[in-house]
């Protein structure tokens, strides 16, 4: 059955908003650890047999850029730190964890990072990929907006049959900003994570040029739905640009889109589980 149903998912990603560094909910094991190594940000996400999220660690880092680990070491102790807090919360280490990559970047970065944070990988898939993956989607394209890239998948019954990545993201609007209002970068990321919509006119045209390179992408592929993804997605008036831009096709953004590839990172893990159980 199709995942697409809006109750099915904002709940979801509501509840993981709510447990963001927090207390998690009372639960039972099975449970299946997902984690995001972002461009701004770093997400450790535990869901139950149900896909629900009971657990969720987020740190704002600069350990990658444009989809590379370049600071290995502060990747490495973010991820042993989640692990410490989600022993702390939960009652026990966890062993595995299902990770991802943007399209087109070497995979074995974030599998490394994992394992020398003392993890063994049960699943890695592209970004856009896990996404589509857990929406079960067809006829349709995942466009993931993370800090430095932005993805595109596009699906056909249930099939990825293309995936694409580009070097423009949240890190880029940070710069616009931080140009527009002669501030530092690091100001500037915060000014950006405020979602102030009066900042809408300096940041639009970034948001254009990611337009642009969803079109190109999806050029020549049947897609009648876009399903936006990724913390960048956040900003007031992304979801009116890109219906604005596909006046053809039904665009999705869900709430606290920050959330969606690490809660589908973490679905796939375990649906790869489930998948070996029952072969």
């Amino acid at each position: 059955m199709a995942r697409t149903e809006q109750t099915w998912l904002n709940d979801r990603l509501s509840n993981a908003s709510l447990l963001c560094n927090g207390q998690p909910q009372t639960v039972q094991q099975p449970l299946w650890l997902g984690i995001d190594l972002g461009t701004c940000d770093v997400v450790s996400l535990v869901v139950d047999n149900d896909c629900q999220p009971v657990a969720v660690c987020l740190d704002w880092a600069d350990v990658v850029r444009d989809g590379v680990v370049w600071d290995f070491f502060g990747a490495v102790q973010i991820v042993r730190r989640h692990l410490d807090t989600l022993e702390q919360q939960l009652g026990f280490r966890f062993s595995h964890a299902a990770t991802s990559f943007p399209p087109g970047t070497d995979p074995r970065i974030s599998v490394n990072v994992l394992e020398s944070a003392g993890l063994e990988v049960s699943r890695v898939l592209d970004e856009p990929t896990a996404v589509a993956d857990m929406l079960q989607l067809d006829k349709a394209a995942v466009v993931d907006i993370g800090g430095g890239t932005t993805g595109i998948a596009v699906v056909s019954q249930g099939q990825v049959i293309y995936s694409g990545d580009e070097a423009t993201g949240g890190h880029h609007i940070s710069l616009t900003l931080a140009g527009n209002q002669r501030i530092a970068l690091e100001d500037a990321e915060q000014m950006k994570r405020n979602s102030d919509a009066s900042l809408w006119p300096v940041v639009r045209p970034v948001y254009e040029k990611m337009a642009d390179i969803v079109a190109r992408h999806i050029e020549g592929y049947d897609v009648e739905q876009l399903w936006l993804a990724g913390g960048s997605c956040m900003q007031p008036g992304v979801a009116e640009l890109f219906r604005q831009r596909f006046p053809g096709i039904t665009v999705q953004l869900p709430p606290h889109s920050i959330f969606m590839t690490p809660l589908a990172i973490a679905v796939c893990g375990m649906a790869q589980v489930e998948g070996a159980h029952a072969q």
